[in-house]
């Protein structure tokens, strides 16, 4: 209860003193400064108002009568910008007051052959100045033409291509790339459907990768044409380099029935780099070090072959030699006959 006065006290108090205040010499003289102060200012911003100027709106754009069977493999934009000049007046209240309604463009109804829909500047600028004052002066659109690519039903399924530099860390290399989905269906006029050998992504630059990379990207957009999906899922595997080494014989092809090649070592030892998760997947029976009959002769009696390797397993590089020649000779076969 004591509590409750206290505070209905202090109330009157302070209604008191706002009364005062108010009704006192200073208050009054604050009060016509503040009525003048206003007065000055409705009649600066209406002077300033008055004058001309020049300003930017947004006008949105919107196709319509698309029929069922049609595809856009490249819409129109989503809206124009158009400035436009008139007095601060007028332009406060395109701002405040006014909403502009949407550029309409009708899909053509007649049959027609190409499948780029262009919208002339006149078309457009009816449209824009139908809904501007008459004292408002159009300066620009931009952009000033529409157009749209369409398609009905054309379509083929390409691989999709990666575009960029990725660099590893020293002693790592990229295993493969892998998308999911690999290849996408693109939509396109027959004029651009068939200059399309692949879908390319966006541009993707990295360095130093020591870790496989798991990356949702995007591919480049193509004008008049669609791709479904545009954005897919890749993965960069990212493996680290050892090396192993095998012994791989040196073997003789086409050679004739009656003759047998031999070669001093029989076998020669490869030294590759590999990565580690191919490290036990790849054996001596992956590399093929054939030798021909036909080759041997073709060296004009010499007793020295340069080993070459004929066939390489996915995964192995910069394979060496040891050692880099071998001696042959080429025996007469024994032949037994019953």
């Amino acid at each position: 209860m004591f509590g409750l006065r206290n505070i209905k006290c202090l109330y009157l108090k302070s209604i008191r003193r706002i009364k005062g205040f108010l009704l006192s010499d200073k208050s009054r003289e604050f009060l016509i400064f503040l009525f003048f102060y206003f007065i000055a200012s409705a009649f600066w911003l209406l002077q300033t108002l008055n004058n001309d100027y020049e300003t930017e709106f947004s006008i949105p754009v919107r196709l319509r009568g698309v029929p069922d069977n049609v595809m856009l493999t490249t819409e129109p934009p989503a809206e124009i910008k158009i400035k436009v000049k008139d007095k601060g007046t007028v332009l406060l209240n395109y701002m405040l007051g006014k909403s502009f309604l949407p550029i309409t463009l009708n899909f053509p109804l007649s049959k027609t052959t190409s499948s780029r829909v262009k919208v002339n500047w006149a078309e457009i600028e009816k449209q824009v100045t139908g809904q501007l004052g008459a004292s408002t002066r159009l300066l620009a659109v931009n952009p000033d033409t529409l157009e749209y690519y369409f398609s009905t039903g054309k379509s083929k399924k390409i691989p999709v291509r990666l575009i960029g530099k990725l660099t590893p860390a020293r002693q790592y290399y990229i295993a493969d790339t892998l998308f999911s989905p690999d290849s996408v269906l693109v939509y396109a006029p027959p004029f651009i459907l068939d200059t399309l050998t692949a879908a390319y992504t966006q541009r993707l630059n990295l360095t130093g990768m020591t870790d496989t990379l798991i990356h949702h990207i995007s591919l480049s957009k193509v004008k008049g044409a669609k791709f479904v999906p545009d954005q897919l899922n890749m993965v960069l595997p990212i493996d680290l380099y050892t090396e192993k080494t095998v012994e791989v014989p040196v073997r003789g092809i086409n050679f004739p029935a009656d003759k047998v090649l031999r070669t001093f070592p029989s076998k020669v030892q490869l030294t590759f780099q590999v990565g580690v998760s191919r490290f036990k997947s790849i054996n001596a029976d992956d590399f093929v070090l054939n030798v021909s009959y036909e080759e041997l002769l073709h060296l004009g009696g010499k007793d020295k072959y340069a080993v070459k390797i004929k066939s390489v397993p996915r995964g192995a590089s910069h394979v060496r030699i040891y050692p880099p020649a071998v001696d042959f000779l080429i025996e007469q076969a024994t032949v037994y006959e019953y």
